[in-house]
This record gives structure tokens, sequence and C-alpha cells, in this order.
């Protein structure tokens, strides 16, 4: 697998699948609206077919991660994503890396923790507030969990 920074061929890709995981090119974390599209965007490849993404920001001497998905779960896509924006954010000279993820989302919840990452802070109904900007995030998420609050985690980088 090899994971690079996604270049203008791969635009397609990446509108498709953020479509199909998110719905849409934009997504509200901590009451901020990113549009997707305009991030950093590396991408993880295998036989030359993409197979997931990460998007995330630099700003400050920290990194945010904004969006983490793979085609496949626990072929390790996810994890070359994350180490290889880790090693970007080193490079760059930040401090830490964090991301939020829903209350509902028990996979990544475990995903985090177990890469080292712990949790900094819940926001409670941060996601009714984001639902008011959009609209078309669920009431109920994975598990037919009630979908409302985000979770934040974070990683001191040396």
């Amino acid at each position: 697998m090899i994971v690079r920074a996604a270049a203008e061929k791969d635009r397609e890709w990446i509108e498709y699948a953020l479509d199909r995981w998110w719905g849409s090119t934009r997504m509200i974390s901590r009451g901020v609206d990113h549009d997707l599209l305009a991030q950093t965007t590396l991408l993880a490849t295998r036989a030359n077919e993409p197979v997931g993404l990460l998007i995330y920001r630099q700003e400050g001497g920290e990194c945010e991660v904004i969006s983490l998905n793979s085609a496949w779960e626990d072929k390790g896509i996810g994890t070359a994503l994350l180490n290889g924006v880790e090693q970007r954010a080193r490079d760059a000279g930040c401090k830490r890396i964090w991301l939020v993820t829903s209350n509902d989302n028990l996979r990544a919840i475990g995903f985090y923790q177990r890469r080292g990452y712990t949790i900094a802070a819940v926001h409670r109904n941060a996601i009714a507030l984001a639902r008011k900007r959009k609209p078309s995030i669920p009431e109920i998420g994975l598990h037919n969990i009630p979908l409302r609050d985000e979770i934040e985690f974070e990683k001191a980088l040396s």
C-alpha cells in the first residue's frame, strides 16, 4: 500500500468517495464548516487503485484530522493513513494532532485509542447544533445510537 498526497487526477474519486461515505463534500466539526475538497488530502492506494483517504488541516502548530475513511476495514488502510498524516504533522512542526468523532462511532473510538489517542473532551450536543446548519445529519447513528455528541481525541507529537 502506498500513502501519498492526492493529486488533481484523484479529484473525481475523492468526490465520489466523500459522497458515498458522508453524503456530501461538506462536514461540520467543532462548529467549523469544512469544504473537504479545499483541504489537504492523503490517498491510500493498492495496485494503483484508491482504497482510502484522510483529509486534514494544519494551523497554529496543530493538525486536525477532519475525515478518515477506508474502502475496507481491518486491512491497515486507516492505520497507514494516520501514520502518514502524523509524520507530515511532525515534519511541519506540529505539537498536537487531534480529531473528533461522533458518539455513535464505537469502532472509531476504539481505533483511535489503540493508536495512542486520548479523549481530550466531549462536546455535548455539538452534533445537534451542527444539524441546524446541515439538516442531512441523521438523528440516529450507528448501532441505533442517538447521534448528538462529538468526542475529541488528541495525541501529542514529538
